[in-house]
C-alpha cells in the first residue's frame, strides 16, 4: 500500500491575453485595444469580433484586481438578484447598495430574465469592469459559472459552498421551525404545504423542516403539497386544490407571503373562515402580510441586512479575507391569520344529546 498523499485537484488555468490574441491571430495590443473598447478607427470589425468570439470560447476576463491597482480605479460589484419586483429582492438589494456606497463600491445590477433558476453569464457584456459578485438564488450550474475564474463570488440565501468565496443566509430552518410549532402548539394537526414552484436551496430547507417537525409530534400529517409559483394567482390556485381533499387541513404553511394572500382569497372564495376554519402563515413579512384582513401570521425575513451582510462578506473576500457561512436571526410575527383550530366533528353515530 503507497503512503503517498493523494493530489488535489489542479484548477483550470485561467486564461490570458495571450492565449485570446493566438487563438483570434492578433497582436496582445489588438486584443486590449477591442476589450477595452477603444479599436474603433485602429482595427477593423472583423478583427474585433474576432477577439471578442476568441475571449468568449476561451472564458477570457481581464484580471481585475491586478487592473483595479494599476489604474487606482474604485472597485464595482455585480448584484444578481431575480427580480427587483419582487419586495424582498428590492429590500435586499437596496442594503447591499447601502454598504457599497459607504465603501466607495459601484454597483452593477442584473437580474435574469427568467427569474429564479439558471442564469445565462452576465460577464458576456460587463465582465471587464467587474471585481466581484453578490448573488442570491441561483441555481448551481450558474453559479459554476460565475466561480470559475477566481473573480470573489458571495451567495445569498442559496446552499453553502459551491465554490463561493462566502455565504450569508437567512436561518430558513428556524424560521420554518417557529411557524410549525406555533400551529402544534395551537392544536393544529392536519396541514397542507403551499410549497413554492422553485428547485432552490432554501425551499427544500423550508419543505424538510415541515416535515420533520410534523413526524416529531403524534398523531400531525402533511394531507398534502401543493407546489405553486410565488404570486398572489399561484398561491389560490394551490390552496384551492388543498382544501378540496377529503380529509380538509385545518393549517396552510404557504412559502411566500403572495402564496398565502392568495390562499386567503380561496379560502374567502370556498366560504372558509379565517382564522376560525382555517389557519394560514406566511414567510418574508412583505407589505402584503398587514394588507390582507385578517393580517397574516409570517416569519420575518432581514432582507435589507441580508443585501448588507452580503456585501460586507464581498468586501471582505475582495481583501483577501477567508469567508465562510453567516446566518441572520429571523422572527415569527404572530397576526390574525392563525388561531385554535375549529372543534373536531363528532364521530360518525354518535351524538352529543344528552342521555335519557
Amino acid at each position: 500500500m503507497s503512503n503517498a498523499m493523494p493530489s488535489k485537484p489542479t484548477r483550470p488555468t485561467r486564461p490570458t491575453s495571450r492565449d485570446v490574441a493566438r487563438r483570434a491571430g492578433v497582436s496582445q495590443a489588438t486584443v486590449s485595444l477591442v476589450l477595452r473598447e477603444r479599436w474603433r478607427g485602429r482595427v477593423s470589425p472583423a478583427r474585433a469580433a474576432a477577439v471578442r468570439e476568441a475571449a468568449r470560447e476561451l472564458g477570457y476576463r481581464p484580471n481585475l484586481a491586478a487592473r483595479t491597482l494599476r489604474l487606482g480605479r474604485s472597485r464595482t460589484a455585480l448584484v444578481v438578484v431575480p427580480a427587483l419586483t419582487n419586495e424582498f429582492f428590492a429590500r435586499m438589494h437596496a442594503g447591499a447598495v447601502r454598504v457599497a456606497a459607504e465603501h466607495d463600491v459601484g454597483v452593477v445590477l442584473y437580474s435574469p430574465p427568467t427569474g429564479i433558476g439558471r442564469a445565462a453569464d452576465p460577464f458576456a457584456s460587463a465582465g471587464a469592469t467587474l471585481d466581484g459578485v453578490l448573488a442570491s438564488s441561483m441555481a448551481a450550474d450558474a453559479l459554476a459559472a460565475l466561480s470559475g475564474d477566481g473573480m470573489p463570488l458571495v451567495m445569498l440565501d442559496s446552499e453553502p459552498g459551491d465554490g463561493a468565496a462566502a455565504t450569508v443566509n437567512p436561518d430558513i430552518a428556524t424560521g420554518m421551525r417557529l411557524v410549525v410549532r406555533h400551529l402544534l402548539d395551537l392544536g393544529h394537526r392536519r396541514f397542507a404545504h403551499v410549497a413554492a414552484d422553485v428547485p432552490s436551496w432554501t425551499f427544500g430547507v423550508r419543505a424538510r423542516v415541515l416535515a420533520d417537525e410534523l413526524a416529531a409530534v403524534p398523531g400531525a400529517r402533511l394531507v398534502t403539497t401543493e407546489r405553486a409559483p410565488i404570486d398572489v394567482t399561484g398561491g389560490l390556485v394551490a390552496a384551492e386544490r388543498a382544501l378540496a381533499v377529503a380529509h380538509r387541513p385545518t393549517a396552510l404553511v404557504c412559502d411566500d407571503d403572495l402564496q398565502a394572500a392568495g390562499a386567503c382569497k380561496a379560502a374567502r372564495r370556498l366560504g372558509i373562515r379565517i382564522p376560525d376554519d382555517l389557519s394560514v402563515t406566511g414567510f418574508d413579512d412583505l407589505a402584503v402580510a398587514t394588507a390582507v384582513e385578517p393580517e397574516l401570521t409570517t416569519v420575518s425575513l432581514p432582507a435589507d441586512e441580508l443585501g448588507a451582510a452580503g456585501m460586507r462578506a464581498l468586501l471582505a473576500a475582495l481583501a483577501g479575507e477567508r469567508g465562510g457561512t453567516t446566518v441572520l436571526p429571523v422572527t415569527l410575527t404572530p397576526r390574525g391569520s392563525t388561531a385554535p383550530p375549529p372543534p373536531a366533528p363528532p364521530a360518525p353515530g354518535r351524538t352529543n344529546a344528552p342521555a335519557p
